[in-house]
């Protein structure tokens, strides 16, 4: 068996898409997923599951949570080492400490053509970095007020994305090798 991170996009923000933590617990259980255990309300999801593309567990979770929970939801699957990958290279490493340091984690392959115009774009108390998986973000005033968010970033690249912030990466990182 292998040990998965999910990262659901967009629940429980602002009273839509609700799912209660122990609902989607039980749902990824009786999905035959082992190990399950979640992290805050935001949709983190630590697994054990035989292996299999992340593609194929991404949409067997999306289909199931339609089904269950009756509306889609982007689901995000990383594997430990993608996720400790993300962390050792995040370049905004001497600001961790200022809580300012988010990880835009992408899915799906990049447009370069999307990826340089975007890269050359500027955004006030906001620096980025484009990498083939994740985007790392500055945000100096707090994610919350930031220009560059989610929703930027999927319309700029024309892929689906959820934003995590330095604490969450590191906890999930420690929940799945735990």
């Amino acid at each position: 068996m292998e040990t998965y991170i999910a990262l659901l996009r967009g629940i429980n923000v602002n009273g839509q898409k609700k799912i209660q933590m122990t609902n989607l617990k039980l749902m990824l259980t009786k999905l035959g997923f082992k190990e399950v255990v979640t992290y805050i309300q935001s949709g983190n999801i630590v697994f054990k599951a035989n292996a299999l593309e992340k593609d194929v567990l991404e949409e067997k979770i999306k289909k199931q949570i339609l089904n269950v929970f009756g509306f889609e939801v982007p689901v995000l699957i990383k594997t430990i080492k993608e996720v400790e990958a993300i962390i050792v290279e995040n370049p905004f490493k001497e600001l961790i400490e200022t809580g300012q340091i988010y990880f835009v984690l992408l899915q799906g392959k990049l447009d370069r053509v999307l990826v340089e115009k975007l890269s050359h774009e500027t955004y006030k108390n906001e620096t980025f970095v484009i990498t083939d998986s994740c985007i790392y973000l500055n945000c100096e005033n707090g994610y919350g007020k930031a220009k560059c968010n989610n929703n930027l970033f999927e319309r700029k690249l024309k892929v689906a994305a959820t934003t995590r912030n330095y604490k969450t990466m590191n906890k999930l990182l420690e929940l799945a090798i735990s």
